[in-house]
């Protein structure tokens, strides 16, 4: 398991430094819908729900974009993509709470899905992280609904990166390739290699191969990845998060309460990184490079003094 860095150590790894970095256009991106742009035109960029109830947050959040409907047509295939990628209660911070999964994951099957798929490629055993993250439990009785690790190469397709820098292919799980609808259900923590651990991050849990992403520069790589696995949705647990010790822990955890959600994912990590404490400090999101890398590619938006973010008590 990792070891939790200091706060050198983030500066040297999950942090931008001075070096300038060139911008890319963006490849093609996976299941998008030219119609999603239309529909977000009239909601927030970025939303923040605040109250105790896991599950009214994250309803709230997703509501205040224009629901699950928005999103999830009748017939939709959906894949939805926590962490619980390590043998751990939700207490300790490593794993997506299981009510913010369930609301998910409700309100997917309430919006018509004909498919939800809750994946991860784990870390920990199997049969540990599906116990103690509590997911496949917290989430029994949703219609159409299945809870799975994804192991095992024959489920996992190759596809390449357009304009990939450290990357020009990868495996990623077919049943994501498959799916109609994508949304990122990251917890909020820290990442010894990458700084934190958000939806961009956590889209390496859909890879096979992880090792080559560290190998050929983990940022980059990060980037690469999400410029295809670009999910459609995303709903940030800040329940709590894990401060410094990520991504396994053990760590500081840190409860904020909240609930982020954002049909961007560059501006929902942006969100969460100004909004948290990190390594006993708070950093200013183009301080983290995979984060700063995305927006230069043209992937979402950094900028959240000119965003529209819409604060909300459930």
């Amino acid at each position: 398991m990792p070891t939790s860095p200091n706060r050198r150590d983030f500066l040297k790894t999950g942090l931008v430094t001075t070096a300038t970095v060139l911008a890319a256009g963006p490849g093609f991106l996976l299941n998008s819908r030219s119609s999603h742009a239309a529909e977000s035109a009239s909601y927030p960029d970025v939303v923040i729900a605040k109250g105790r109830d896991p599950e009214a947050m994250t309803r709230a959040a997703v509501d205040a974009l224009g629901g699950m409907k928005a999103f999830v047509k009748p017939g939709d295939k959906v894949v939805i993509k926590p962490n619980m990628s390590f043998g751990s209660g939700p207490a300790a911070a490593s794993n997506t709470h299981p009510e913010v999964v369930r609301a998910v994951a409700q309100m997917c099957s309430e919006a018509g899905a004909s498919r939800i798929s809750i994946l991860d490629n784990v870390l920990h055993s199997p049969n540990e992280c599906l116990k103690k993250s509590k997911i496949p439990d917290t989430c029994q009785g949703i219609p159409n609904l299945n809870v799975n690790v994804i192991k095992g190469d024959r489920l996992f397709r190759e596809t390449p990166i357009k304009d990939g820098k450290s990357l020009k292919t990868m495996k990623v799980a077919s049943e994501v390739l498959d799916a109609d609808v994508l949304i990122a259900v990251p917890v909020g923590k820290s990442h010894s290699g990458a700084g934190v651990s958000l939806s961009m991050k956590g889209m390496m849990g859909l890879v096979l191969d992880r090792g080559v992403f560290h190998q050929r520069g983990l940022q980059q790589s990060i980037v690469d990845m999400v410029s295809v696995i670009k999910p459609q949705l995303v709903v940030i647990d800040g329940t709590r998060i894990l401060s410094d010790g990520g991504p396994g822990g053990p760590g500081k955890v840190i409860p904020l309460n909240l609930v982020i959600a954002s049909r961007d994912m560059v501006a929902a990590d942006a969100q969460m990184v100004a909004l948290g404490t990190w390594y006993g400090r708070s950093f200013e999101p183009k301080q983290v490079s995979h984060i700063k890398l995305a927006a230069e590619r043209g992937l979402g938006r950094i900028d959240l003094d000119k965003l529209t973010v819409k604060n909300i008590t459930s």
